[in-house]
Parts: structure tokens; C-alpha cells; sequence
């Protein structure tokens, strides 16, 4: 029976474990997008996972989403990122880079931009600024000449992901951001190519893991994805439908990895591992919900037919979690105050477990 603590290959990387840390934003980089030497420590403390995906990372200034951020878009933002993955390295470790455009979920006093979208529908709640929580603001439709440009943009960003070490990228196609927009049935009211029929509403996605693909290899590009979730107002519909047809699309690019959030029925999600042919990475809980990760649902997964499991928030103060998976030790509280404030508090100090005599 397959178990967290067995190898696994993905591409050319062998794993040493099934244990992936998912991307978590911690809004910790410095002004310009620019990665940091606390990010560099933070991600080495976590090496030991058999990998680590990054923070949301913006592949161009108009696809930044919160304040605070970093960039892949820049020299200099690659070169900054070079010291972090380096760091990852020299303890053992492999990461890939997770590719965030927000599209509608950002707002001009964080970027200087007005956002874009499928169409020039708001996102629901309000939205992360410099100055605090805004009203999401009406976004720009994208003309269907722009649409190709910011599917390009991905790829350009993975290109330089791996100019600064990353071992791969993961696209951020889910939560309700520009990937999850384009999927969805209230945010994309387009009738051009880009909309209307499940077929058009994937194009995006599909068109985006293409230029990815051409740019880096398959073996080193993955894509996230959070079928029927309602993140920032957006919504689904046809769930399996529309998701079977996605990846039916990428199944013949030979990804990675694609990684599923649980925010379907359990009945739904395996039916898209049985529609998806390669390595599945699965996050077992509801993103934000009131549940942690922890073996019981890494096991119930693995059954199931995942190849990889992903922990979020149970990494934040457990730097060692996967020996504390492995050992049956207790996990340590994260404290969500510290969670986005910036500064190495709830960021560095967390230290692995503290063994008594």
C-alpha cells in the first residue's frame, strides 16, 4: 500500500516523499516584488517536503493581486528569487514556482493598473489594497486580441522561474482568479472564442498550459485547479462536464501534475482522477475551511489514487512536518494573526519539534 513516506517521480525529479507544501500566500516580499532572504530561510526550513510549491507569484504587473507580493516578470525579480531556490537546494529540496494572475481580484491602488477579466463583471467581497479592504472594482474586459498576451504571460514567467532555479511552475488556475474566471459560468460572459460554451470557457486555461509547455517542458509544468469553488463570487457549473473537458485538454500536453483542491463532492473529484492520466496531487480539505490536513485524510486520498497529497496550513508552524507525520508527533498551532502581517514573526519562528529528555 502506497504511503506519504514513499518515493515518487515527477519528470525528472524523484521525490523522497509524497508530502507537498501547497502555495500559501505570506506576503512577506520587498517593494518591487522582490523575494528576500527571509523567503529564502522560510522555504529552506520547509525542504524537506518532497516539494514545495511557491506563494502566488505575479507573472506580470497587471496580473499582481495583493500588496506585498512578488514578481516573476523582471530580471531583477528573477535574480532575487535566485538565493531561494538555491537555499532549497543546498537542503535537499525541489520547488516549483506557482504562477498567479489575478485578473479581476486586485485593484488599482496595489498596482497602479485597473484590473482585467474575462468580462466586466466585479469580484464578490472586497479585495486586499495598500491602504487596507476595497470594494472589488469593476474590471476591463479583455478584447479577444488581448486574451492570447496574457496566456503568453504565464509562460514568460515560467521561463524566468527557471532562469532563477525553480524546478517548474504551477499555474494558478483555481480560487477564482484569471484562469478560474475564464472557467467560469457568472464571471465570463463572453460570446466570442473565449466564452459561452464549456469548450470556449476552458480555451484560456488550455491556450495558457500550451505556451507554458513550449517555454519549459511539460515534465516541469503543473496547474492547480479548485473544480466548483466560489471563490471571490466565481462559479461553476457542469462541474464534471467542464472539468473532464479541461482535462481531457491538458492530458495531451503531458503535464506534470495537475493539483485539485477539495471543493467538490467527493463523488466528482474521483471522477476527475479518473479522468486525468498522470500524477495527481490532491489537498484533501477545503481551503480556509475549519480542517487541517493530517495522515488520516492523506491516507483516505492515497486510496483513492492520488500520487501526492499537499498540506497548507499545517506547514506555516510546522517547518519539520514531515517528520512529524512520520513519527506521530504533535502538530504545533499556527497563529493566523501573523499570517499576512509581514516581518519574520509567524514567519521564522516557528522551530521544528523540541524533544525532551
Amino acid at each position: 500500500m502506497t504511503t506519504l513516506f514513499d518515493s515518487h517521480r515527477l519528470g525528472d525529479l524523484t521525490l523522497p516523499n509524497r508530502v507537498v507544501m501547497a502555495p500559501m500566500t505570506r506576503v512577506r516580499a520587498a517593494p518591487g516584488g522582490l523575494a528576500t532572504p527571509s523567503m529564502a530561510a522560510y522555504y529552506a526550513q520547509r525542504a524537506t517536503a518532497g516539494l514545495l510549491v511557491s506563494e502566488g507569484v505575479q507573472p506580470s504587473l497587471i496580473g499582481q493581486s495583493n500588496p506585498g507580493t512578488p514578481g516573476l516578470h523582471t530580471d531583477e525579480q528573477a535574480a532575487s528569487w535566485r538565493p531561494v531556490t538555491a537555499a532549497v537546494h543546498a537542503n535537499g529540496g525541489r520547488i516549483f514556482a506557482q504562477l498567479m494572475h489575478g485578473g479581476r481580484v486586485s485593484h488599482p491602488d496595489t498596482n497602479g493598473l485597473q484590473p482585467v477579466g474575462p468580462s466586466a463583471v466585479a469580484a464578490a467581497g472586497e479585495v486586499f489594497t495598500p491602504t487596507g479592504p476595497q470594494p472589488a472594482p469593476v474590471p476591463r474586459a479583455l478584447e479577444t486580441a488581448e486574451v492570447p498576451e496574457h496566456a503568453r504571460s504565464y509562460a514568460e514567467a515560467a521561463r524566468r522561474a527557471l532562469d532563477a532555479g525553480f524546478d517548474g511552475v504551477e499555474l494558478h488556475g483555481a480560487n477564482g482568479y484569471l484562469i478560474s474566471q475564464f472557467l467560469s459560468s457568472n464571471a465570463n460572459l463572453r460570446t466570442d472564442r473565449y466564452g459561452g460554451s464549456i469548450a470556449n470557457r476552458v480555451r484560456f486555461a488550455v491556450e495558457a498550459a500550451e505556451a507554458t509547455v513550449e517555454a519549459v517542458g511539460a515534465d516541469r509544468t503543473g496547474i492547480r485547479l479548485s473544480p466548483g469553488a466560489a471563490f471571490w463570487g466565481v462559479e461553476d457549473r457542469e462541474v464534471p462536464a467542464l472539468y473532464g473537458e479541461l482535462l481531457r485538454e491538458l492530458a495531451r500536453l503531458g503535464l506534470a501534475y495537475v493539483h485539485l483542491e477539495a471543493t467538490a463532492e467527493e463523488e466528482v473529484l474521483i471522477g476527475l482522477r479518473r479522468a486525468w492520466p498522470g500524477t495527481l496531487i490532491m489537498n484533501p480539505t477545503l481551503p480556509q475551511g475549519p480542517k487541517q490536513t493530517g495522515r488520516a485524510e492523506a491516507g483516505h486520498w492515497l486510496g483513492l489514487g492520488a500520487e501526492l497529497i499537499s498540506f497548507g496550513r499545517a506547514f506555516i508552524a510546522n517547518p519539520d512536518l514531515v517528520e512529524r507525520l512520520r513519527t506521530g508527533l504533535p502538530l504545533a498551532p499556527a497563529d493566523e494573526a501573523t499570517y499576512f502581517q509581514g516581518g519574520d514573526a509567524g514567519y521564522l519562528t516557528y522551530p521544528a519539534y523540541q524533544y525532551t529528555a
